[in-house]
Order: C-alpha cells, then sequence, then structure tokens
C-alpha cells in the first residue's frame, strides 16, 4: 500500500496520510496562517460559504508549488499560469503576477518552514448562484504546510506501480484542458481511489483518443534506447516540472521525444518516470501488466532535479 507523508505547520503536530484517505488531521484544523483576499488570517478562520459557486460549479483554479531552502521554485512561472488559467475559465484574478508572487512569499515566511507545498487557489464566490455568475467576487488563498515525498521512500527505491485509468482526459474542444481547473481533477480522484481500490499506487490516463496521457497528477516519461519518450500535451497540463525535466535531460545530451504514445507500445519501454511539483521525479515500476527498470537515467533525473530544485537557492 502506497504511503506517503503530509505535515501540519506546527512542528508538535505531525501527521502520515496512509493509502489515500487515512487522516488523523483534517486541514481545516490547524496552527498557522493563510493568506486569504489581500490579507495573512489564522488558518481555522479562512472559511467559504456553502453556496460559493466554486462548490456548486467548480468555478476554482489552483496551483501546486514547491518551497526548497525558503526559496519558491518556478515561482512566476506559477502565479503567471494560475492567472491564465482563471481567464480560460472566464475570470480575472484581481492580483497582479508581481502582487501574488509576493503573497506567496509572505505566506512561507509567515509558516515558518523552509521547505514547504504551497497552494494558491482562486475562485468565484457566492454573491451569484447559477450556471453563470459573472458578477461574483473574486478570491485568492494561499497556504503552506510541510510535505515531504509525495510517494514514500519504497516507491522511490522499487517505483511506483500504476494500473491504467477507468476515466480518460478530455479532448480540449470538451473542457479547459489547458488550464489548471479544479473540476478537470474529478476523474482524477475517482481514478486514484480506483487505483488505490485495486492495489496500485497511482493510474495512468489515457486520453479521449487512447493514447498515453499522464498520471492522476503528474506527468510520464518513458525512456527507450538512451531516449526520453512523452506524450504531447494537448490534453493536459505542459507541467512545469516536465519542462524543467526535459531541460535537464537536454542539457545532458539527451534526445527528448514529444509523440503520441499508445498503450500497446509500453512494452517496447526500458524505463517509465513520473514528474510533478508535488511527485517532483518519481520512478514507476510498472503499469499494468508491464515492467519498467528504475534505470540509470532515471536515477539521474531525479538527482538532476533535486540539485536543481536547491541549486536556484544556493546560485541566486
Amino acid at each position: 500500500m502506497l504511503t506517503y507523508f503530509a505535515r501540519t505547520a506546527s512542528s508538535a503536530q505531525r501527521k502520515r496520510w496512509i493509502g489515500s484517505a487515512t487522516v488523523d488531521q483534517g486541514f481545516d484544523d490547524r496552527d498557522g496562517m493563510i493568506w486569504f483576499d489581500g490579507a495573512l488570517r489564522p488558518w481555522r478562520e479562512t472559511n467559504v460559504h456553502v453556496l460559493t459557486h466554486a462548490m456548486h460549479y467548480a468555478s476554482a483554479v489552483f496551483e501546486g508549488q514547491r518551497a526548497y531552502g525558503g526559496e519558491i521554485f518556478a515561482l512566476s512561472q506559477h502565479s503567471e499560469r494560475l492567472i491564465n488559467s482563471a481567464r480560460i475559465l472566464g475570470f480575472e484574478i484581481p492580483w497582479s503576477r508581481e502582487q501574488i508572487d509576493a503573497a506567496c512569499r509572505e505566506t512561507l515566511a509567515a509558516s515558518g518552514l523552509r521547505d514547504a507545498y504551497m497552494r494558491p487557489l482562486a475562485w468565484r464566490g457566492s454573491e451569484q448562484m447559477g450556471v453563470a455568475a459573472p458578477k461574483s467576487k473574486i478570491h485568492l488563498a494561499i497556504a503552506a504546510w510541510e510535505w515531504g515525498a509525495y510517494f514514500g521512500a519504497e516507491a522511490l527505491a522499487k517505483g511506483l506501480k500504476l494500473e491504467i485509468a477507468p476515466w480518460r482526459r478530455p479532448a480540449p474542444f470538451t473542457a479547459p484542458t489547458a488550464s489548471k481547473a479544479a473540476g478537470l481533477y474529478m476523474i482524477c480522484t475517482m481514478s486514484k481511489h480506483h487505483a488505490s481500490d485495486h492495489g496500485y499506487d497511482d493510474a495512468l490516463m489515457l486520453d479521449w483518443r487512447g493514447q498515453v496521457a499522464e498520471a492522476t497528477g503528474a506527468n510520464v516519461f518513458f525512456v527507450k534506447d538512451g531516449a526520453l519518450h512523452t506524450p504531447v500535451p494537448d490534453c493536459f497540463l505542459d507541467g512545469i516540472t516536465r519542462r524543467t525535466v526535459m531541460g535537464l535531460a537536454r542539457a545532458r545530451g539527451v534526445e527528448v521525444i514529444e509523440r503520441a504514445i499508445w498503450p500497446e507500445e509500453l512494452e517496447q519501454f526500458e524505463q517509465c518516470f513520473l514528474t510533478g511539483s508535488a511527485a517532483e521525479v518519481v520512478p514507476v515500476g510498472s503499469v499494468g501488466p508491464w515492467r519498467f527498470e528504475v534505470g540509470a537515467l532515471t536515477q539521474q533525473l531525479m538527482s538532476d532535479y533535486a540539485a536543481t530544485v536547491r541549486g536556484h537557492v544556493l546560485n541566486r
């Protein structure tokens, strides 16, 4: 069973997540501060009304980003993507990229953490109810908490066990697939729960055409004959970590091939790994019946990524 860890901002309140649902402390009852609509507020007081539009119609966008050594990696890229995600959904966040960057740094400083996971979230409020809500107030909140490896140490050594998800990524003409929109993660939650219920760590999602897309919260790469192969992100996010890892591979002279990948090709690949701000770089040991080694290139890119996210602090 997959084990991963999340810890609160209070060192006295340690927390373990086991599998997909076992928790001993909710995210609503914690010490600390959350940046909420322009100011830091006590964690337990950052609440919204039950008739908030985003709760009923998924009019929310978010980011997941990590801080290393007191600096937030690729912060401006994340803030810019948050703004663009909101615009795709038809609303404007009333804070600039520079202001969001500053608010994230303020939140991290208030947390007292050096290494942290951060969650900026923007959403339509409760002023209007119904499918259309053009006059609803737009809110922004930012939280930070201590979060170790998204997947446990055993997974980093042996590789994740993935199943093929029962749900598929939608076509870009049926959903705002270029936006990091909360509503698009409904099928990810369903697929992740299905995987956990069947003894897997995560799920590999196909797209509406039946091509390989991504995992439930991370992009996917494969290795064959020393080259990296990864799906074209035409119906899912072109992740910031994805692009970082591609740059690291090319810097080492590794060929990176973005192309359509069909499930039946998986038996030809030697290695597989996932990338994401939460997951970072994590090897995959199997996808359904197909097996992969935790090989030298995967291990090298894991090491390079770890050095990069901390090196930007040392070399700034």
